[in-house]
């Protein structure tokens, strides 16, 4: 299995190089996953001052004849940016592994166990029986236009601003002020409501929305990413 480490837009230090190496233990990844073909590890670093905690991102991706699996961390450098990444990148690799194992056979919950494990699944009783839903025993309680079951959680907090109308520059300007990954604004050239957003690295995202009075309630105005 091959560790290609690569930086995006900065250097990498020959020191860090075999650090990573140490790091990402080779033979416990393949332990965890034997069909493990390559690990891609990319550094990237932040100029933006105000992110200085947050300076240093390390992505690492591996691949093997299986699913893709990808883990990102930011920090203040880049070793415990690494760290962070690992254990992310270690603990997905436990998931899926446990997960195979389960499918297997090994480990198999008998029907009345699923319930104790499994978030929402239906109740049964030792004798393979449905055990009635007690959800309408539950209180339902109003958050605003939201009705929570339960103790939730949830919190909704509703926000107004005043803000004059601005161009996509400005907006990214206003963006890297406040330090915030994204920013609501009204573009001034088609007075539409509009966010720009942080991508990758140096990359961003605008999102424009636009009212369509033919279209029916449950659309989604517009998912930050891709």
């Amino acid at each position: 299995m091959d560790i290609v480490v690569k930086g995006r837009k900065t250097e990498v230090p020959e020191r860090f190089r075999k650090h990573v190496a140490e790091k990402l233990k080779l033979e416990k990844i393949q332990k965890l996953d034997g069909k493990v073909i390559s690990l891609d590890v990319e550094v990237s670093k932040e100029p933006n001052p105000r992110q200085a905690d947050r300076s240093d991102r390390v992505e690492i991706t591996l691949h093997s004849r299986g699913p893709v699996i990808r883990a990102e961390a930011a920090a203040g450098d880049p070793y415990a940016a690494l760290d962070l990444a690992s254990d992310k990148l270690e603990a997905r690799l436990r998931k899926q592994h446990d997960k195979r194992y389960t499918r297997r056979g090994n480990g198999r919950l008998s029907a009345a166990e699923v319930g104790d494990v499994v978030p929402g699944a239906a109740q049964l009783n030792g004798d393979g029986q449905l055990v009635a839903d007690e959800s309408d025993k539950v209180p339902t309680t109003m958050m605003g236009s939201i009705e929570v079951q339960g103790e939730g959680p949830l919190v909704v907090r509703e926000k107004t601003h005043r803000a004059a109308p601005m161009t996509l520059d400005q907006a990214l300007y206003e963006m890297e002020l406040v330090g915030h990954d994204f920013y609501l604004f009204v573009d001034s050239d088609t007075k539409q409501p509009s966010v720009v957003y942080r991508r990758h690295a140096y990359d961003y995202g605008v999102i424009h929305l636009e009212s369509d009075p033919l279209a029916e309630g449950g659309g989604a105005g517009g998912a930050l990413g891709g």
